[in-house]
């Protein structure tokens, strides 16, 4: 199976400004999903899209394939993924380059164990899935508030038998979609234009893979969670 990663890096960002290119550990945040990628077994080629040249040359220097920068209508705050990926596919396409199968990595979760992506990938090729996500695993209590009813929040949960965590069976245990990896088949995301589709498998990462950089409190907290668990050496 031919298997390519994306990397999609826009270079605006309202949460964090020029975050992608922000170090972290000392080289760009960007640069941690490229090379795990790049050390992952079983991924033919990693390719960035970007609209920023500035991101575009880093990438090029972390050993990353880039096609040109995207158009800006595929980098405006409302552009979704999906027609990102396709817009790769496209390009790669008309290159006469058809992989199998993408696997999607955002930077914004540069927290990947070593073996992880080649652990999913694994899940992914002897399950016969069409696309695969990760999760990992929550034990937080959700509320809703529904619109105009902020004074009347509706447990998603039954409050009164308040569950613990070490009681809880299988069946009562949430997952939440972690942003980390992504795994779809190029047919299927040509079919329906989404990264999920046909059969979906779920592959569940630890606790510290479920961290997400949106903001800079995010930033400073997965910083120091790759410190602590020996992703940066010079702690």
């Amino acid at each position: 199976m031919n298997v390519i990663a994306i990397i999609p890096a826009r270079g605006g960002s309202k949460g964090l400004p020029g975050k992608n290119t922000r170090l972290i550990g000392g080289k760009p945040l960007i640069s941690w999903s490229i090379q795990q990628a790049l050390d992952t077994a079983g991924i033919n080629r990693v390719v960035v899209s970007t609209d920023s040249p500035v991101i575009a040359r880093i990438a090029k220097d972390a050993g990353a394939y880039v096609p040109g920068l995207r158009p800006d209508h595929l980098a405006q705050d409302s552009t979704s993924t999906e027609p990102v990926l396709r817009h790769v596919l496209d390009t790669l396409d008309a290159e006469g380059y058809r992989p199998d199968a993408i696997v999607l990595l955002q930077p914004t979760s540069p927290i990947r164990m070593p073996d992880s992506i080649a652990r999913a990938l694994d899940v992914f090729k002897s399950s016969n899935a069409d696309s695969l996500l990760s999760l990992v695993e929550t034990h937080n209590f959700f509320w809703r508030l529904p619109a105009g009813e902020e004074d009347n929040p509706v447990s998603e949960y039954d409050f009164r038998n308040r569950p613990r965590r070490q009681d809880m069976n299988q069946t009562d245990r949430r997952y939440k979609e972690n942003g980390s990896i992504y795994i779809t088949k190029t047919e299927v995301m040509n079919n329906e234009n989404n990264r999920l589709g046909g059969k979906i498998i779920g592959f569940l990462m630890d606790d510290v893979e479920g961290y997400e950089i949106d903001t800079l409190t995010d930033f400073t907290i997965v910083e120091c969670l790759m410190k602590t668990s020996g992703m940066i050496n010079d702690y």
